[in-house]
């Protein structure tokens, strides 16, 4: 109201009228799916791929000392750097899900890794007098020790994914994607688009983050039985 242009700074009814007249047609909800399934691809991969090295790391040093390296350098190189350097390797369909997965990556790798490190010891002392088997002791006392350092990293990877998945399309610009109509957003200055995109990304981060976690308390609770 204090601005009092709707170019610089749209006002939330304006944001919310341009959401509901881009909710009719036909391409916005197959832009935002097409977004969300590629984000949410290199989220899932990133999981996968932390959980099984996180594993390998606590069990055996030498893949800990090959894995680490790799995971300083991706937390401490920008994302934009990583942006520009796949665009050599990717086309720009794939951009979004190599960029989330390496973002998400070090995250989840390094909360569950430091989850399994802090399995109890003397739970394992005893599991070893008991012979139990390798696949018993995870279950019983590895995974417990890990799940709630792997939920959250998920609860921060999955805002994490989004970020750098947009940020991916922003500057990839692949055909039908949210990146990219944020992009013609500011190409022709369309306030009121931009924060109606901006507002269908935030949600479906909480929707993706809300199923990750329903997921893993299931998990937790099959654990526990």
């Amino acid at each position: 109201m204090l601005v009092g242009s709707e170019l610089l700074l749209a006002s939330p009814v304006t944001a919310l009228k341009t959401l509901c007249g881009l909710a009719v047609q036909a391409g916005f909800w197959a832009t935002a799916f097409t977004s969300l399934w590629r984000i949410f691809l290199g989220f899932l991969l990133a999981a996968l791929a932390a959980a099984l090295l996180a594993w390998m790391s606590s069990r055996f040093s030498a893949c800990r000392f090959l894995v680490s390296p790799l995971v300083d350098v991706l937390k401490a190189v920008p994302v934009a750097s990583f942006i520009i350097l796949a665009l050599m390797w990717v086309s720009g369909r794939q951009l979004s899900t190599l960029i989330s997965f390496l973002m998400v990556f070090p995250v989840l790798y390094g909360n569950t890794l430091a989850g399994f490190d802090c399995a109890d010891t003397q739970l394992l002392e005893m599991a070893y007098v008991f012979r139990l088997s390798g696949f018993k002791k995870f279950k019983a006392i590895y995974l417990p020790a890990a799940l709630p350092s792997f939920t959250a990293g998920c609860r921060t990877g999955i805002g994490l994914a989004f970020k750098s998945g947009v940020a991916a399309e922003v500057i990839g610009l692949p055909a039908g994607t949210i990146g990219e109509k944020l992009y013609e957003a500011k190409l022709f200055l369309s306030t009121g688009e931009l924060f109606a995109w901006t507002a269908v990304l935030i949600l479906l981060s909480i929707l993706c983050e809300k199923l990750i976690l329903w997921l893993l308390k299931l998990l937790c609770r099959g654990v526990r039985l």
